[in-house]
C-alpha cells in the first residue's frame, strides 16, 4: 500500500523524460533508411509474426497498435517495416536498448540527481540547477530563449496557435512571477536545452513534464508527445487532476483504485476532494489514507533517488498456449539460459561498476491441468546469490523445485509453466579502496607478480548478517628471498610480513568482518612465539630469534616440490597447490577465479588429502 511522504519544505523542480518509441528509435538510428516509415520493433516470437513492443508514430497514423501481432500489423498497414529484435539464447536480447538508454542517462545526469527509473525514462531533481539559474542569469534579464523551450506547453496557459511560442516565452520571462514559478520557468529552460543535447547527441527525441514533484511530472510527461515538454505551474494542478480518472494514477491503477471505485464510488482525482482526510484513513488506514488525501491535492513528498543504475537485473521469458513447460527437464533447459545471461550482466555490473548482487530470486507462473480459474499462484522463491553461471544455475533450479512443491505438492505432473524469470537483486556499491585476497600472496619473480599487486578490480570481502564489510589493508615491508626453490608448479614463492587479527593486539586496526582471509594470514610484530585460535583453527608464529621453524620451512620446501613457500624474518606461511579443492575456488566471484586460475598453472588435478572443513586448511604456517 502506498505510504505518504512529508513533503520539502522549499519548492522543488523536477522533470520526468521519456524516450519517444524509444526501441524504434534504436532501430532507425542503426538503419537511417527506417527514419519517416511506419514501422514497428517486433518482439521474439514466430506465433502470428511476434508480438509489438514499439511502434513508430508514422505506423500509428494508420492504426497500429502495441497490442497487435506482426501479422495483423501487416493487414492494417501494409508497407509498415517490421524489425525484430535481436536475438541471443533462444530469447530477445535487450543489451542494445539498453546501451542506447545509458548514452541518453549520460547526458542528463550533468545537471542535477538523476534516476534511471527504466530502460527509457528518467527523473531529474533540476532544484539547484535552477536555483543557480534563476541567481545568476534570470530568464527575464537574458536576451534571448532557447528555441525549444518557447515550444514548451504550460498548462492553463490560453492562447492562439500564432502566437503560442510568443505567449509562452512572456510566461518564462516574467518579471512578477512567484518564487515557485519563476523556478519552474528555469527548469524548463534547463530541460529544453537537455532536450537538443540529447537530440545532436544520440539522435533520439523525448519528451518530458516538469513540475514540483514526480507525480505531477510523470503525469504530464506524455501528454503532448512526441518531441514536446509540458509545464505544470501550482495554480494549474487542482483543475487538471478534477477530471483525471482515478486508474491513470500511479499506485491507483490495480485493487487499491478498484477499491476506490467500488466502495467509494470515486471515478476521478478530483472525486477524492469530497472526502476528509479522517474518512480514508478509516477506510484504508492512517498511512495510505493520508497518501490519498495529498494525492488528490497534487502533494508528493517522494524524492529523486541519484540512481543511474538499474537497482537489478532480471532475464526472463514466457511460454504461451501450447510452448508452456510441462516437465522438469525443458525447465531446467531454459533456467540454464536464463541463468547464463543473468550471470553475464552481474559479472559485467560487478567489473564496470563495481557493484555486487546479494539476492538470487526465481519467479514463474504455472496452471493446473484441468484447473482453468487456479487461485493458487506459484510462490516466488529467493536465496542467497553465488557468483558463477553454475551456481546459479544449481540454485536457480533448486528455488524452482522448492516453488513447485509448495504449488502442487509432491506430484511432479499437471503442471505447465508460462513464465519463468530470474532476478539478481539487492545490489550495493563496493566500498573503495578494497583489494584482491592475492594481494596477500606475493611471488618474488613471477611474472603475475606486478599483476597481482596490481589487481583491485576484484575486492576481499566479508559478509556477515547480509551485510558487507571491507577488510582494510595493513602491509609491512616484503623481503624477497635470496634462496630459488625448486617449485615446478607454483610461482608464487615469497617471503612476506603477515597481518594481525584483530582483537590479538590493541594497538593494532581492527579488522571487520568474520570470514575474513585476514584470520589466516596473520602475525604478530613482538611476539617471539604465540599461539592464537582462529574458527578452531591454532597458528604457530615462530619468532625472529627463532630458527627451527625456518630450517624446517627450507627442508619441507625440498621436499615437496609443488609447495610455494613464503618466508620472512618473522614467520613461515606453506601453500601447497595440490591442497587447493576446486569447489572452494568455485565459490568465488569469477574475477578471484580468473586471477588463481591464472596463478596456479598448470592446474592441479583435486588432491585426495583429507581437507578441513574450512578453508583455513589450505593456508596454514609451516609446522613440523
Amino acid at each position: 500500500m502506498p505510504v505518504s511522504r512529508p513533503e520539502p519544505q522549499e519548492p522543488r523542480v523536477i522533470a520526468h523524460l521519456d524516450l519517444d518509441c524509444f526501441y524504434v528509435q534504436v532501430e532507425q538510428r542503426r538503419n537511417p533508411a527506417l527514419r519517416g516509415q511506419p514501422t514497428a520493433v517486433v518482439q521474439y516470437n514466430d506465433w502470428k509474426g511476434g508480438g509489438l513492443i514499439a511502434v513508430s508514430y508514422e505506423a500509428r497514423k494508420f492504426g497500429v497498435k502495441r497490442s497487435m501481432r506482426g501479422d495483423d500489423a501487416k493487414n492494417v498497414c501494409p508497407g509498415i517495416n517490421l524489425v525484430q529484435v535481436p536475438v541471443s539464447r533462444d530469447k530477445a536480447d535487450l543489451n542494445v536498448y539498453r546501451s542506447a538508454g545509458s548514452e541518453v542517462v549520460a547526458i542528463l545526469s550533468t545537471k542535477g540527481k538523476c534516476e534511471r527509473a527504466s530502460i527509457d525514462e528518467v527523473y531529474l531533481d533540476l532544484t539547484d540547477a535552477a536555483k543557480e539559474m534563476l541567481l545568476e542569469s534570470p530568464p527575464e534579464l537574458s536576451e534571448s530563449i532557447i528555441e525549444e523551450a518557447t515550444k514548451s506547453n504550460i498548462l492553463d496557459l490560453l492562447s492562439d496557435a500564432s502566437d503560442r511560442e510568443e505567449d509562452v516565452k512572456t510566461w518564462l520571462c516574467r518579471a512578477d512571477a512567484d518564487y515557485q514559478d519563476k523556478l519552474l520557468a528555469c527548469g524548463a529552460i534547463i530541460v529544453a536545452q537537455l532536450r537538443v543535447k540529447v537530440l545532436e547527441e544520440t539522435q533520439f527525441t523525448c519528451s518530458a513534464g516538469i513540475a514540483h514533484n514526480k507525480m505531477l511530472a510523470k503525469l504530464v510527461s506524455g501528454m503532448h508527445k512526441p518531441a514536446q515538454q509540458t509545464v505544470v505551474p501550482s495554480s494549474s494542478v487542482q483543475d487538471f487532476l478534477a477530471s483525471l480518472p482515478v486508474k491513470k494514477m500511479k499506485q491507483l491503477g490495480g485493487k487499491l483504485g478498484s477499491s476506490l471505485q467500488d466502495d467509494l464510488g470515486v471515478e476521478t482525482v478530483g472525486d477524492l476532494l469530497g472526502f476528509t482526510e479522517e474518512k480514508l484513513q478509516e477506510y484504508y488506514g492512517v498511512n495510505t489514507g493520508t497518501w490519498l488525501w495529498k494525492t488528490a491535492r497534487g502533494l508528493s513528498g517522494e524524492e529523486v533517488e541519484d540512481r543511474l543504475l538499474p537497482k537489478s537485473h532480471g532475464c526472463g521469458k514466457t511460454f504461451p498456449g501450447p510452448k508452456s513447460l510441462k516437465n522438469n527437464s525443458s525447465v531446467k533447459s531454459w533456467l540454464d539460459k536464463l541463468s547464463e545471461e543473468l550471470s553475464e550482466r552481474i559479472q559485467s555490473d560487478l567489473s564496470c561498476n563495481k557493484r555486487v548482487a546479494q539476492t538470487l530470486t526465481l519467479h514463474a507462473r504455472a496452471s493446473k491441468e484441468n484447473e482453468c480459474n487456479s487461485l493458487k499462484k506459484f510462490p516466488s522463491k529467493s536465496c542467497p546469490l553465488r557468483y558463477g553461471t553454475g551456481k546459479i544455475q544449481e540454485d536457480a533450479m533448486k528455488l524452482f523445485e522448492s516453488g513447485l512443491h509448495d504449488f502442487w505438492g509432491s506430484r511432479n505432473t499437471g503442471w505447465s509453466i508460462t513464465s519463468l524469470s530470474v532476478t539478481a537483486s539487492k545490489i550495493f556499491d563496493i566500498p573503495s579502496g578494497t583489494n584482491s585476497i592475492l594481494r596477500y600472496i606475493k611471488s618474488p619473480s613471477s611474472s603475475a607478480t606486478s599483476a597481482i599487486l596490481d589487481s583491485s578490480s576484484t575486492p576481499e570481502l566479508t559478509f556477515s548478517d547480509n551485510k558487507l564489510h571491507r577488510t582494510p589493508v595493513h602491509e609491512e615491508h616484503c623481503e624477497p628471498s635470496s634462496k630459488k626453490e625448486d617449485c615446478e608448479n607454483s610461482n608464487l614463492a615469497k617471503q612476506c610480513s603477515a597481518i594481525e587479527e584483530r582483537h590479538v593486539s590493541k594497538k593494532l586496526p581492527r579488522v571487520q568482518g568474520s570470514g575474513s582471509i585476514l584470520k589466516f594470514l596473520s602475525q604478530s610484530q613482538s611476539a617471539c612465539h604465540e599461539k592464537r585460535n582462529f574458527d578452531g583453527l591454532i597458528c604457530s608464529n615462530q619468532g625472529r630469534a627463532s630458527t627451527s621453524g625456518a630450517s624446517d620451512a627450507e627442508q619441507h620446501g625440498k621436499n615437496d616440490s609443488n609447495t610455494a613457500e613464503g618466508r620472512s624474518a618473522g614467520s613461515t606461511w606453506m601453500l601447497n597447490v595440490e591442497d587447493i579443492d576446486p569447489a572452494v575456488v568455485g565459490e568465488l566471484p569469477l574475477e578471484i577465479q580468473r586471477e588463481i586460475q591464472g596463478w596456479i598453472r598448470p592446474s592441479k588435478q583435486t588432491s585426495t588429502k583429507k581437507r578441513g572443513s574450512t578453508i583455513s586448511s589450505y593456508f596454514s604456517p609451516s609446522r613440523r
